[in-house]
């Protein structure tokens, strides 16, 4: 059975603030959408600024709805549906670009939905996971973060996801076959996910006072902060990514280097508040949960979505055709596998040292705007390399953390109490 707690405050204390600031956060998400229903965007730097606050503030309401939901459901599944939902602004501009490729041959050779893809994927890791750690030695002034026995099962899928990426370069198209194992991967993801067993869940802030209402009443307004959160980061994220672009493009960069860079740091940016958030509340090892779990959904819906987009619009639904690729495309998706194996093998013992971060971030900042085909080809097999030394330097800790996924899929209840957040006892909750 699922425990959870909920910090008992004095009977006479109110919740009134608590209330009050997710209030403040459904306000400050309304322009947004109602911008984007009217239709109204004066000038880039305003709707930068609009729509990115209502990306901020549904970045807080999912992080609350996260903690709260995990009184109900598994963490690992609470966090899978964060991950879709945050993800979703990505899902709303690959689509669209995969749309216009498949409606307009010269959309396919520009490359652009591959380029959103793989930008996407790489800020994930690159910026996302440093900055989840860099806040939890912040906060807890330890040098490394270990993470839940739960992660195991979303690291073993990522790394059949990643290998399974790895061969697609070798192709000329991305296909439906492609979309058919991908999202079947995803789908097997979420059904074990779901039988994972949760933690202790200790609500403290706006969670609390969730926490704190009759569960009917708790379920259902979860749920439609869920839903309006969604509905926030779908209406602004779009607009957002283009108000980048607009800015971007005065200062003449390339439409390739914004659509890969710019673009996804709109769409990534809500699933990185929400972990933020968590990691600085104290729950860090749930924020790089909640990251984990964002990049198996982009590493297999995500790119499953896209020949599936590509066959609608072009009219043609083979299984050995799809959204084609050129020698640009194949590289940006060989160089974001190599970073994503890279990744895995650094969380191949459910912990990340400073080291890591460090590497994992200054690996990809320092290649940000490289065009050049050799030098990116380099970075990969800088990267396979890398891979290869920690897996093999970290050896003996890999059987239990392939132990520990094979007992989530059999449904076996963890023999040990999960290893908790080192960083939760030494930070003050609020």
């Amino acid at each position: 059975m699922m425990k959870h707690s909920v910090d008992a405050p004095p009977a006479t204390r109110s919740f009134t603030r608590h209330w009050s600031a997710i209030l403040v956060m459904v306000l400050l998400g309304l322009p947004g959408v109602v911008m984007r229903l009217a239709g109204y965007q004066p000038n880039p730097i305003f709707d930068a600024a609009v729509f990115g606050i209502a990306i901020l503030s549904a970045a807080f309401l999912l992080s609350w709805a996260a903690e709260t939901a995990e009184m109900d459901i598994s963490q690992g599944l609470a966090l899978a549906v964060i991950a879709f939902i945050a993800v979703l602004p990505e899902y709303a501009v690959d689509f669209v670009l995969a749309w216009k490729a498949g409606a307009d041959p010269s959309e396919a050779e520009r490359g652009l939905a591959i380029a959103n893809m793989t930008g996407g994927n790489r800020l994930l890791i690159g910026v996302g996971w440093p900055v989840v750690f860099a806040l939890f030695v912040y906060r807890s002034r330890l040098r490394e973060l270990v993470v839940d026995r739960q992660r195991a099962l979303e690291l073993v899928f990522l790394t059949i996801a990643t290998a399974y990426v790895l061969l697609i370069p070798l192709r000329q198209s991305i296909t439906l076959l492609d979309s058919l194992i991908l999202v079947s991967m995803f789908l097997s993801y979420l059904f074990f996910t779901s039988r994972q067993e949760s933690e202790e869940v200790v609500l403290v802030g706006p969670a609390l006072a969730m926490g704190a209402l009759p569960t009917r009443r708790r379920r259902w307004l979860i749920t439609l902060i869920l839903v309006f959160s969604a509905g926030v980061i779908f209406a602004a994220a779009e607009p957002f990514a283009e108000a980048l672009v607009a800015i971007g493009e005065r200062f003449g960069v390339s439409e390739f280097l914004l659509i890969q860079w710019l673009a996804p740091l709109a769409s990534e940016s809500p699933e990185v508040l929400v972990a933020g958030l968590l990691a600085w509340r104290g729950r860090a090892a749930v924020g790089m949960g909640a990251l984990i779990s964002s990049k198996v959904n982009q590493w297999t819906l995500l790119i499953g979505t896209l020949p599936i987009a590509y066959s609608l619009s072009a009219g043609h639904f083979a299984f050995t055709g799809g959204l084609p690729l050129d020698d640009r495309q194949r590289e940006e998706i060989f160089l974001t596998a190599a970073q994503s194996a890279f990744a895995i093998a650094v969380f191949a013992n459910l912990r990340m040292s400073k080291r890591e971060a460090i590497l994992l971030f200054v690996l990809f900042a320092s290649q940000l705007f490289i065009t050049n085909e050799q030098v990116r080809i380099y970075y990969a097999i800088a990267y396979s390399l890398l891979c290869v030394v920690l897996l093999i330097t970290g050896r003996r800790e890999l059987s239990p953390t392939l132990r520990a996924a094979w007992d989530i899929v059999r449904g076996r209840p963890d023999p040990a109490r999960e290893r908790p957040d080192p960083a939760r006892e030494r930070i003050e909750p609020g």
